[in-house]
């Protein structure tokens, strides 16, 4: 699911190491990071072109499933371009492994509706046509 930004937040700058991260944003896909090597296979975040745990360049990008759940949270009171407080900055801890850190969108900033724990899925926050942002809802249990 894809949100519009309704307020200017600063953009992120693609490099060639990440451009594979932001082309996902773009399509509504997150996508992280493994290493090739069988003796490591380690699924990190934030990309890179090559390992943190054992240093090999061989890694492959895929899709993410897009589930978290929430490991951390401030509530922020303070004013910040593009940022409407309060708001929650929060950690992530990902399916596959990875911590993020995000915003929670779709929930009230409030210790009342941010459970440690809780089920979170990822949104994209369109702020052009370039970048879309990662940031994660509380899961809809059907």
């Amino acid at each position: 699911m894809t949100l519009d930004a309704t307020t200017a937040r600063p953009h992120p700058v693609p490099t060639p190491e990440t451009e594979h991260f932001w082309e996902g944003t773009r399509q509504d896909e997150l996508r992280l990071q493994k290493c090739s090597d069988p003796t490591c296979a380690t699924t990190y975040f934030p990309p890179r072109p090559f390992c943190p745990s054992c240093g090999s360049r061989d890694v492959q990008v895929f899709p993410a499933s897009g589930r978290a759940t929430l490991a951390s949270y401030v509530i922020s009171h303070l004013p910040a371009p593009g940022f409407e407080p309060p708001y929650a900055i929060a950690l992530v801890d990902l399916e596959e492994g990875p911590r993020m850190m995000t915003s929670i969108v779709e929930a009230p900033p409030t210790p009342e509706a941010l459970e440690l724990d809780m089920p979170l899925t990822v949104r994209f926050l369109r702020l052009s046509d370039a970048i879309s942002l990662p940031v994660f809802a509380p899961e809809v249990t059907r």
